[in-house]
């Protein structure tokens, strides 16, 4: 796994990359990080991709200002790491917030796309309040760790899953950063699957994204849209089922 950083104007972004091969660019969820995908990107790799695995501003060795933006400046610094690899339109997959970053990716800069893929993506910001307070929760500081287990439980994990291991890797600094980006963009990012063919992988014990169907996709994403469901999984995806997770990005790579 090598580790890079890119400048971009008053951004750092701090990235880890492996393998050779067409470009698959990994975007994680909120306040989380590149660590996310430590199992899922060697498996990609091993099938013959250069997988890029960026940090989020303040997480790692990226940086930058963290008020006043939107997602497309966080899809710029996504972008910046693809301009650098020179690799050419990559496939962007996206985890739960990284989704929407993945999406403003897409509408700000379709000529470094070459599909994307949504995984165990919210495809409206609509929630269930007792599952935003799961969320917020998961990484709450001031709660003891077996209340945040418990958060992290309900809203993340299937049942029988051990939800620790992501106890750990939280940065509400940058869950704060992401929200109000989110808050100050416009609508045009949404409709993805009108600029580039979209695979919307499903988790199907997801509480916070539950498996929708496709024609729901449609109706949210555009038409150049499907969908496959990863069982035994929940919000979290990546740490539950990485080989199959992996699996799912693979074949949706290979079609083009």
């Amino acid at each position: 796994m090598e580790e890079r950083i890119v400048p971009r104007g008053a951004a750092r972004t701090g990235y880890r990359a492996v393998g050779q091969g067409p470009a698959m660019l990994l975007l994680a969820s909120l306040g989380r990080g590149a660590e996310d995908f430590a199992e899922v990107a060697p498996l990609v790799a091993t099938a013959g991709f250069r997988v890029l695995c960026p940090d989020p501003r303040g997480i790692g060795r990226s940086s930058g200002p963290m008020e006043g933006l939107t997602l497309y400046d966080l899809a710029e610094d996504a972008a910046a790491v693809l301009e650098a690899e020179g690799t050419g339109p990559a496939i962007v997959a996206g985890h739960a917030f990284g989704n929407w970053v993945a999406r403003a990716l897409s509408a700000a800069r379709p000529d470094l796309v070459r599909r994307v893929a949504l995984l165990a993506a919210s495809v409206t910001t609509n929630l269930d309040p007792a599952i935003r307070a799961s969320i917020d929760g998961s990484f709450d500081p001031a709660l003891s760790a077996a209340e945040r287990l418990a958060h992290l439980q309900r809203g993340y994990f299937a049942p029988g899953h051990d939800a620790s291991v992501w106890l750990s890797g939280w940065h509400p600094p940058v869950a704060r950063m992401q929200r109000a980006a989110t808050a100050a963009t416009d609508q045009r990012w949404r409709r993805v699957a009108e600029r580039h063919r979209t695979l919307y992988v499903a988790a199907a014990e997801d509480t916070i994204a539950p498996v929708p169907s496709l024609a729901q996709l449609r109706e949210a994403l555009g038409e150049q849209v499907s969908l496959t469901v990863v069982a035994d999984a929940g919000h979290a995806l990546l740490p539950e089922q990485p080989a199959a997770t992996a699996s799912a990005l693979v074949g949706f790579a290979r079609e083009v």
